[in-house]
């Protein structure tokens, strides 16, 4: 048996691995009704978030708790155009004593400026953030705490600009794509096959990147950024690119949660999301391409049953599962393997290294026999 595995696993092509969950979750609407496939269309969408920021934390180290941002920025230019298919002025700006749409938001009205813009968007700002962060080498906890607080300052921004972005209420009521409602049938089996697709071309694609040069640098920089100094390379600009591009990503996976959802507001981009992404990425397993992807299904699938079964302890239950798997498997569900082969590996080298035990003395009889 142990000979059988490792032949078994070196004959089979590497892109089985890509296509049996892929195969799995391309025949879910198959068995999953309207409802739940639109839940699992919307964990599909936190998982390229999950994604996007596994590629900066886990591969480069630079950890973002403020990644709803660039999530909720997609999201917001997605609900527009949904929201101005209408050719109305949106509810929202009526209330607020608009009597036309601003010319910033009325163009979003066309599939050419809002589809390219959600990622767009989310780029430019984190290059507006990026930019004098990293020139400054502000890192580690720093960063974090400074991502924290620019998540909150954003809400609070985005609540106070009522009329033009719904304020606490959000974006909601949206008309849909060319005239067919997101709710119907037929088109959240769209939206889910649209996810889906998208997610796995994201993780095809840091997939590839991180087997460049580029890639091998943003590694680097994790594990020893100043000898990649003394190498000669300038870790800011890899650092300011892949968080440029790690929140255009984010923002991509706002705008697909927006149509399956039917709503946005400033709380997806406060604190809370941005921590809860961390959570399915280390719950997942940090460093692996899957993880994420897990990770995100996996948390938000256990949230939404043990919430309908437990609605007033399902906080405890999710409390439990994250310390759990924190302290008995760092590495996340993808490290679980190696975890316990670590483990058995200390076992083994703890035996091994254990003295041994002296030999008995041999009976006064028996050693008289032998000498005479």
């Amino acid at each position: 048996m142990k000979t059988f595995f490792p032949a078994f696993r070196r004959g089979v092509p590497s892109w089985v691995f890509w296509f049996l969950p892929l195969a799995a979750l391309a025949l879910a609407p198959l068995v999953v009704e309207p409802f739940r496939l639109g839940i699992l269309g919307k964990f599909l969408a936190y998982a390229i978030a999950a994604e996007a920021l596994n590629l900066l934390w886990g591969y480069t180290g630079i950890l973002s708790l403020g990644h709803g941002v660039y999530f909720a920025l997609g999201a917001y230019v997605m609900a527009f155009y949904l929201k101005l298919q209408s050719g109305e002025i949106p509810d929202f700006m009526v209330w607020s004593g608009l009597t036309e749409i601003p010319r910033f938001i009325n163009i979003l009205r066309h599939p050419w400026a809002a589809f390219p813009l959600v990622f767009l968007l989310p780029s430019a700002f984190a290059l507006l953030i990026g930019l004098p962060t990293f020139r400054s080498n502000i890192k580690g906890v720093y960063f974090t705490i400074l991502s924290q607080a620019l998540a909150l300052a954003i809400s609070i921004l985005f609540v106070g600009l009522q009329p033009y972005t719904g304020g606490t209420n959000g974006i909601t009521n949206f008309r849909g794509f060319f005239g067919v409602s997101t709710r119907r049938p037929e088109m959240v089996r769209a939206m889910y096959f649209l996810t889906l697709a998208f997610l796995s071309a994201v993780v095809y694609l840091c997939s590839r990147l991180l087997k460049t040069r580029a890639g091998k640098v943003l590694i680097a920089i994790r594990d020893g950024e100043n000898r990649l100094r003394f190498l000669g390379y300038n870790p800011m600009y890899y650092k300011l690119a892949v968080y440029v591009f790690s929140a255009g990503l984010t923002g991509l996976a706002g705008a697909l949660f927006v149509p399956q959802a039917g709503i946005i507001s400033p709380s997806s981009m406060g604190i809370l999301p941005s921590v809860e992404m961390a959570v399915w990425v280390a719950v997942g397993g940090r460093a692996t391409l899957f993880g994420p992807v897990i990770g995100a299904v996996a948390v938000n699938l256990a949230k939404t049953f043990l919430s309908e079964g437990f609605p007033n302890y399902w906080l405890y239950f999710l409390g439990a599962l994250f310390i759990g798997s924190i302290l008995f498997f760092p590495n996340g569900i993808m490290g679980i393997r190696r975890t316990l082969k670590n483990r058995g590996l200390n076992k083994r080298s703890a035996g091994e290294g254990a003295p041994e035990k002296p030999a008995k003395p041999a009976a006064a009889g028996t050693a008289a026999g032998e000498e005479s």
